[in-house]
This record gives structure tokens, sequence and C-alpha cells, in this order.
């Protein structure tokens, strides 16, 4: 069972304290969505415990082996990533770029064939991309895009996963889709780690909701427990009210 574990993630730039002691667990089973506001350490967070990024103290663990130690095949095998800046070197078909997500199984591209062909072929249908499969990727349009590379991140077929902002850039019918996909990954023994900035997208698809605010994880549990008017007043700076079993929020404070 892939798991991944982070203990105290500590990490500075230059003097600047950028993730403080920050711990969470991803297994499979779970769909964890962190939230937190623009500079709060998310993404540094993310790629810390991917072993990105060096860390000033503290541990990320994949399945017992520290994940600095991993090679990027390694790595990509047991996590798919999906960062927030999706760049593209050059202008390859779609089906081109989805199938990047199975050069960590030694796949060549142009080449496909057997479980490799038809992963590709199963997340262009699922992700509603067969009309564009043959389009250069340049040509799209920026939710279009964003699609190509959940895709690919799908198609890699690594029992956990990690998106963030993999709704940005989407309109609401692909918002939801998307989050069906990954629900239904999850439900199908995958982990997901989402960052989101929808409150209601969170709520509705999560297990666990990770808060961080100052590159602290300030809360960890369940939506029912940790989304509180009290909470997004605390990080968020919101006023907000609990109307009917849900939060309303009203505007900045």
């Amino acid at each position: 069972m892939a798991e991944l574990v982070a203990k105290r993630l500590t990490v500075f730039r230059g003097e600047s304290l950028l993730v403080d002691a920050a711990s969470f667990t991803l297994a499979p089973g779970e769909l964890v969505v962190l939230l937190g506001p623009n500079g709060a350490g998310k993404t540094t967070l993310i790629r810390a415990a991917l072993g990105l990024l060096q860390v000033r103290s503290g541990s990320a663990k994949l399945n017992g082996t520290n994940t600095r130690q991993l090679s990027p095949s390694e790595r990509a095998r047991q996590i798919a990533y999906l960062p927030q800046v999706r760049q593209l070197a050059w202008p390859n078909q779609v089906k081109d770029v989805v199938s990047l997500g199975r050069f960590s199984h030694g796949a060549v591209l142009g080449k496909l064939t057997g479980r490799d062909a038809a992963a590709v072929e199963r997340v262009l249908a699922a992700c509603d991309l067969k009309p564009l499969a043959h389009r250069k990727a340049d040509t799209l349009s920026g939710g279009e895009l964003a699609r190509v590379h959940c895709a690919r991140a799908f198609a890699t077929e690594a029992p956990l996963l990690i998106a963030d902002e993999p709704t940005a850039a989407l309109d609401p019918w692909h918002q939801f889709r998307n989050l069906d996909l990954i629900e239904s990954f999850v439900r199908e023994g995958g982990g997901a780690l989402l960052v989101l900035h929808d409150f209601e997208l969170a709520a509705r698809y999560a297990t666990r909701l990770l808060w961080m605010k100052d590159g602290r994880i300030v809360a960890d549990g369940s939506p029912a427990k940790t989304l509180t008017a009290e909470r997004l007043s605390e990080v968020y700076r919101i006023a907000a009210h609990e109307e009917s079993g849900r939060v309303v929020q009203e505007g900045a404070l």
C-alpha cells in the first residue's frame, strides 16, 4: 500500500520561513484537500513532501523511503504530480502529451503498446479529450490545456495523486468532471491530495481537509468538523455564518 508521510517539514528560502513544522499523511482511500490563502506555503509544502525541495528539518517518506532519495521515475510510478504551473516545451499533439504520463513505465513516445496504449486511450475518453487527440497543444484554450495535463497525470496510473489547483481555468462542468474522476480514482483504491480554493467543492469531495496559514497546518480533519465560520475567519479573514448545516460566506473582514 502506497503511503506518503510528512513529519514536521520546515522549509526556508534564505532567511524567510516558508513552511513551519508541517505534518500530514496521504494514503489510499483518502481524498485530501489542502486549503489556505495565497502565500500560505501550500505549494512549497507539496514540493517538499515530494522530495523536490531541500528542507531545513523534518522528513517525508514514501512507503518508508525518504522522498529525496527517490529517482524521478521511482517517484512518478508511485505519485502522479500535477503542478500549479504546467508549461509545455514544444507543441506536441494532445495524445502525445498525455502519453508522457507513461514514461515512468518505460514507454516510448509514438510507440505505445499494450497497457500503455490502453491507459492513454482510457484517460483521453474519461477527460473528454478524444475529439482533441490530434490537435497541437499550443492551439488549445487554457481550460482545454488544463484537462490535457490532468489526463497526463491520470495516465501514470500511480496509486497516489497530488494536484496543485487541478480545477484552475476549467469551466464549472469540467471542474465537476475532473473532481468526479479523482473521486472515482479514490473509490477504486487510490489516494489524492488536491489544492483547491473553492470551499464548496472541497466540502463536496474531500474526506479530509488540511488548513494552512503562515506556513503551518492549523487544522486537519473532516469537512464537517473543520469547515466552520470561525475557521474561515481565522485562515482567510472571511466573515461567514452557519445556516442549515452549511457555511455561508458573507465577505471580507
